[in-house]
């Protein structure tokens, strides 16, 4: 009696080649471009949101980190601060610096210049909503006044920091925040599993945040956010920190600059020296 043939063994579990991410990422593009209006706009509200939730988790943590080495302290900021990407690529949202891979798809003919900005002009609108959205409702819940006005004080110190940038050095912060950023949405093509996904998300956000580079979407909740603070939180809250009202660099022109900056370096990554460069590599002789 013969033996039944064996049954090849599943490789599913296998990571796909490169090649074949930039396959997968090519086609997340067309289907990105393909969404409604409303549905772009919408899914942009929940990822800036989601952003503003892990930069809002790392002023939390950073408040009276100060006995902590600073890398250290960087270290951890970056950790829990990933939480913002892993609630857009497992929850399902579109964030306009990750949107930035959807240049592959535009170098590939499968979708036009107009659909591609587009789609970034809808989800970068959406990402604005979200995380000034965020901003309001953190603000009206008196996150500030937390252990004596520590985390407000935290989060005047973040924002005038960012304020006082120099528009070239900015520039280059926000292009290296954003090969980053693409890095870990790129690797995400490779995940098979949930866990997968968040292992490869956490490493280049935390290390993008360690290092202290510019993330406009983030920028768009801890700047307005340290605006609020500085303009409206009151007599009381500048009495219960030890100090007077100040950070002469939180001024609306001020956050506009970073934003502005900081949405063209990122960009200039995301889009440039990630996307570009895996559509040359894989998927140029196809287009």
């Amino acid at each position: 009696m013969s033996k039944p043939p064996e049954t090849p063994p599943d490789i599913g579990f296998l990571p796909p080649l490169p090649a074949e991410m930039a396959l997968a990422c090519e086609s997340a593009g067309v289907v990105k471009a393909k969404r409604d209006a409303p549905a772009l706009i919408v899914l942009g509200v929940l990822a800036g949101a989601f952003i503003a939730f892990g930069a809002l988790f790392m002023t939390v943590v950073l408040t009276e980190a100060s006995e902590l080495p600073w890398g250290v302290a960087r270290l951890l900021a970056g950790l829990v601060f990933s939480l913002g990407l892993i609630l857009v690529i497992v929850g399902g949202a579109e964030l306009f610096t990750g949107d930035a891979h959807m240049v592959v798809a535009c170098a590939s003919k499968r979708i036009t210049l107009r659909a591609l900005l587009r789609a970034w002009s809808l989800v970068y609108l959406g990402n604005i909503v979200g995380a000034l959205g965020t901003a309001a409702l953190v603000f009206l819940a008196g996150l500030h006044e937390f252990h004596g006005g520590a985390v407000g004080k935290t989060a005047l110190t973040i924002a005038a920091s960012k304020a006082a940038l120099p528009t070239i050095q900015l520039f280059f912060l926000a292009i290296l925040c954003n090969v980053l950023v693409c890095l870990a949405v790129w690797m995400s093509f490779a995940a098979r599993s949930t866990t997968d996904k968040v292992m490869v998300i956490v490493p280049p956000i935390a290390a993008f945040v360690a290092a202290g580079f510019e993330h406009s979407i983030a920028n768009l909740y801890l700047l307005p956010y340290g605006l609020a603070v500085a303009a409206w939180a009151g007599p009381e809250f500048w009495g219960t920190i030890g100090q007077d009202a100040g950070y002469s660099a939180l001024t609306v022109g001020g956050v506009v600059h970073n934003i502005v900056v900081a949405t063209a370096g990122n960009l200039v990554g995301g889009s440039l020296m990630v996307g570009a460069v895996y559509w040359f590599v894989y998927l140029r002789g196809r287009a």
